[in-house]
């Protein structure tokens, strides 16, 4: 009895303390994330979002593959939103599954139909073992230091996407979705579906509460197909009112934008705010004062080229956003530890050694205590060559990051001068190679005022990290 009783009281403080929190934001600077305890950036290069919906992705291979590349995030859709093989010209498209290879959170009723072959979906049941897979995936992510973003819902960019997707009347048996594709997230207009996008949300929200290393997300960049903002709004409202009586709240996240804009009138519960496509990062600074997570949870759709989505990486965090995704369509349906070489009708790349590359900007951000540190858009002084964009981070006196861009695309390596204002001290400096993660260090007697860096020579990037 004495080891029982003291094995049910430290599960009961384990549960309850520290560690069983989940993921949120920092108290001391909510422009980063708080995980265990530790402050934390969320970096990687991940699949297209078909982990749980597609049956044929092994998806325990593709998270042991972001773990030993080092990375801590992926991004993942219920599957009340899918694709059709051939879609965006995607290669193996995990969004895309293979006939009677689609996990749906509503099961198949007895009536045939569906557009894709087999039988109608019924909205009013659900399908536990997509639950069970779910849940699967989440804790084997929480096993390797993966967070998991869950994208609950989508739009509809084409017709041929309403047509196969389970809230179209045509497939399901519950005679509600008889609306166009872009009055289906809506709160007027939606035919009957908003009460089951309503209980979609409380069930998977109730059956991940006890889950650490999840976020959710509203809608997949809601400004395409319709999506209202007061549907948006009412989605986050229900996921605060499922989540009050249970042990853990989650952080609740946003699609804003492609490239940048301007959050006006913010819900109080969404904690991270996300662009797409947002480089240069300017999203980052016109948001900053929301003192909130800003992200860039989706790129691609830019060549396939590993230095446009390397570049994109470091130029956003240095700017001072705190999540960042890109789309590798290296792993595939057929190759879930991303070794597939997208053809040239691809959207997007991704590689090994993309994510390589990304790991060298993950261990570059754990050096410092970017806790401390703000975006810095005087620590340069004087002009830049033109093409050239620098992006800073500082604790005054302390800690400087910062991320040189050369978007001039030299040709050979070049060394650069960089004017940084700068208190007096002796300060450690190391050059970091975004592409291969090689450093030098320099050290650095100033007086204080205007001090010249020269650079070692470097390509279309270079990083700066001083330490006084």
């Amino acid at each position: 009895m004495k080891i029982h009783f003291l094995t049910v009281l430290f599960l009961t403080w384990f549960t309850g303390g520290l560690w069983a929190q989940p993921i949120r934001l920092h108290p001391d600077n909510p422009h980063y994330f708080s995980y265990k305890g530790k402050p934390t950036v969320l970096i990687t290069s991940g699949e297209h979002y078909g982990s749980v919906l597609n049956l044929d992705f092994d998806f325990i291979t593709y998270l042991n593959t972001l773990q030993k590349d080092g990375l801590n995030l992926t991004r993942t859709f219920t599957g009340a939103y899918r694709e059709a093989p051939g879609d965006f010209g995607i290669e193996h498209n995990t969004m895309a599954p293979e006939a009677g290879r689609y996990s749906c959170p509503w099961p198949r009723s007895e009536q045939a139909g569906y557009a894709l072959g087999g039988n109608k979906f019924d909205l009013s049941r659900w399908d536990e073992a997509y639950f069970k897979r779910l849940k699967e995936f989440v804790s084997a992510a929480e096993q390797r230091g993966i967070i998991v973003e869950l994208a609950l819902f989508c739009p509809f960019y084409e017709e041929k996407m309403w047509t196969i997707s389970p809230m179209n009347a045509a497939n399901n048996i519950n005679t509600v979705g008889k609306v166009g594709r872009n009055d289906v997230y809506t709160l007027d207009k939606n035919g009957g579906l908003l009460a089951f996008q309503e209980a979609l949300v409380r069930k998977i929200v109730t059956e991940l509460n006890g889950f650490g290393n999840v976020l959710f997300e509203i809608c997949n960049e809601p400004y395409f197909g319709g999506v209202q903002m007061n549907w948006q709004h009412h989605i986050a409202d229900i996921i605060v009112q499922t989540e009050k009586n249970l042990p853990n709240q989650h952080l609740i996240t946003q699609n804003i934008a492609n490239g940048s804009a301007k959050i006006e009138k913010p819900h109080p519960a969404v904690s991270v705010f996300n662009f797409h496509y947002a480089t240069p990062p300017k999203a980052v600074l016109l948001n900053y004062g929301l003192n909130k997570v800003i992200g860039d949870n989706e790129t691609g759709f830019r060549g396939m080229a590993d230095s446009t989505y390397r570049k994109e990486g470091w130029e956003f965090l240095l700017a001072g956003g705190g999540l960042y995704n890109n789309l590798d369509y290296s792993f595939t349906s057929v190759t879930p530890n991303g070794t597939y070489k997208p053809g040239a009708k691809s959207p997007g790349g991704g590689s090994p050694a993309l994510r390589q590359q990304l790991s060298y900007l993950k261990a570059f951000m754990a050096n410092l205590d970017f806790i401390r540190m703000q975006p810095d858009s005087a620590i340069v002084s004087g002009l830049l060559p033109a093409g050239v964009r620098v992006h800073a981070l500082s604790e005054a006196g302390k800690q400087y990051a910062l991320y040189i861009y050369n978007g001039n695309h030299p040709k050979e390596t070049q060394s650069m001068n960089v004017m940084l204002n700068l208190p007096a001290g002796r300060y450690k400096v190391t050059y970091v190679e975004p592409e291969t993660g090689r450093k030098q260090h320099k050290k650095l007697r100033h007086p204080g005022g205007s001090a010249t860096l020269t650079t070692p020579t470097f390509g279309v990037d270079l990083a700066i990290l001083l330490k006084k």
